[in-house]
């Protein structure tokens, strides 16, 4: 379970607060949509839009999109292309979404009220308001609630799915950790208590605020195709050179997932980009473009929107359920830590959540019967502990997923919890003991494993995706030549 858990989450109190809530950070929710011109509708008697896999994608579906698009895009000042283009970008947005949906159905992953619940309260807490604050912000931007918790759901979902299938095949190793802690000025070591350098150390993280217009090269290209590519993205490069506006490029030509949002990819402490975006933007200032820089998923031009120091006006990044990396900091972090041990038991295809919820009462009772802890999870538990009787040693806060986290920080030492549902599955959480420990050094080690993390894991996400979609049956039928290699 640590394995699975460690990795991608991280204790609220390391995060920075980047600022008061703004129209930029509520952007996910689709404002109300406008009429989609006629023409549109008469493109395909059969009305549809594509095929994914057996799915259909209708051209009215397709169309109620794009005109909240359009809407979306022009509250953000952001030109809006042609509707011919506008539908086409749409399209291949919902073809993603479909995809996602469909492998998170097969991986018999849920999103339940109760999880968007959470992320709402995530988001709030994170512009420092309350959900009934971020509910008004979000309708008085003209978009309907309803909308909003639509496209968190969605959000919701592509995490758990990006945790089920990625974040577990990222290492970051020891000697990593120590190289970036050396590479940032920090000593490996805990320092001494009263080290005069600590308090010498300038204070201050920076951040990095970037957008980006992707030209996606496909899996298995050929060179002529790879060329022919690198081409498009210099001509888009030219573009951008002679004034042309980089929300609006992004919308228009961008194959990356936040095209329609103007390419922006949000805020975030410099170390926690990829090392690729690092350096093709260590010398631009805010408003400046980067070269054309290639990475294994294409061509990338990045424009810097933000750098310097969080400051309480900075817009916060856009909304998201997943924890933002935190930059690193310095001084004595007294922590209470719990040893704490599980029994796990995942939802598949073969196992439902209600099946998974009974075995786990069920579970819960033989317990309190008296029988072991250990052997019911050496016997029972589908996690990785398993072989230790579901024992996951000391956990500092925020190591653990938000919904475990909450119903262990619940809980007297010996007490048993009632079945709690994560996106891993169902769990029978119990407390053993409880202490508190200056986490001074263990905290740096996590902030800094948890931007090397951040570094890759997106990158490894979009490769996953790319796959994914690389062996899907598509029929793209606004757009046909985006079918090649990938029927």
């Amino acid at each position: 379970m640590r394995s699975l858990h460690a990795k991608r989450w991280i204790a609220a109190m390391l995060m920075i607060a980047l600022g008061a809530l703004s129209p930029v950070a509520v952007m996910a929710a689709k404002p109300a949509a406008a009429a989609a011109p006629k023409q549109a509708s008469q493109q395909f008697v059969d009305g549809i839009a594509a095929i994914v896999n057996k799915q259909v994608i209708t051209l009215q579906q397709v169309n109620k999109e794009a005109a909240a698009a359009q809407a979306q895009l022009r509250r953000q000042n952001i030109p809006v292309p042609e509707y011919a283009v506008l539908q086409k970008q749409v399209l291949q947005r919902m073809i993603m979404e479909e995809l996602e949906r469909q492998e998170a159905e097969r991986l018999g992953i849920k999103v339940t009220d109760a999880q968007v619940a959470q992320a709402v309260e995530t988001i709030a807490q994170r512009n420092r308001i309350t959900p009934q604050q971020l509910r008004a912000e979000i309708e008085k931007g003209g978009a309907k609630w309803s909308d909003y918790l639509a496209d968190l759901r969605q959000q919701v979902r592509t995490d758990q799915l990006r945790q089920r299938t990625v974040d577990s095949t990222i290492i970051i190793s020891d000697a990593e950790v120590d190289a970036f802690l050396k590479s940032q000025g920090q000593a490996v070591a805990a320092p001494a208590p009263a080290a005069p350098q600590q308090a010498a150390r300038p204070a201050g993280p920076q951040i990095l605020g970037l957008a980006q217009v992707l030209v996606e090269v496909p899996e298995g290209a050929t060179s002529a195709q790879v060329q022919a590519l690198r081409q498009k993205a210099e001509g888009l490069l030219q573009q951008l050179q002679k004034g042309a506006d980089f929300g609006g490029v992004a919308a228009a030509s961008s194959d990356g997932p936040q095209a329609l949002n103007g390419g922006e990819l949000g805020v975030r402490p410099v170390e926690g980009w990829p090392d690729l975006f690092i350096s093709a933007t260590q010398n631009l200032q805010a408003g400046q473009i980067s070269n054309i820089i290639q990475s294994g998923n294409g061509f990338h031009i990045l424009k810097v929107l933000t750098r310097g120091q969080p400051q309480a006006g900075n817009s916060p990044p856009p909304p998201t359920t997943a924890p933002q990396a935190a930059p690193m900091q310095q001084g004595p972090m007294m922590v209470t830590q719990t040893h704490a041990r599980h029994i796990l038991i995942k939802t598949t295809p073969a196992m439902s959540s209600e099946q998974a919820q009974t075995r786990l009462a069920q579970l819960r009772q033989r317990l309190q019967n008296g029988e072991s802890f250990a052997d019911l999870a050496k016997r029972y538990s589908d996690d990785a502990t398993a072989p230790q009787g579901g024992d996951l040693g000391w956990l500092t806060p925020g190591e653990t997923v938000p919904a475990f986290q909450r119903a262990m920080d619940a809980l007297q030492p010996n007490e048993i919890s009632q079945p709690v549902q994560s996106q891993f599955g169902w769990h029978l959480i119990q407390v053993l003991e409880r202490r508190t420990k200056n986490m001074e050094n263990e905290f740096r080690r996590m902030q800094a494993r948890q931007l090397l993390f951040q570094r890759r894991v997106e990158p490894a996400f979009e490769d996953w995706l790319s796959q994914l979609r690389g062996q899907a049956y598509i029929d793209n039928r606004l757009d046909p030549a985006s079918n090649r290699g990938r029927r």
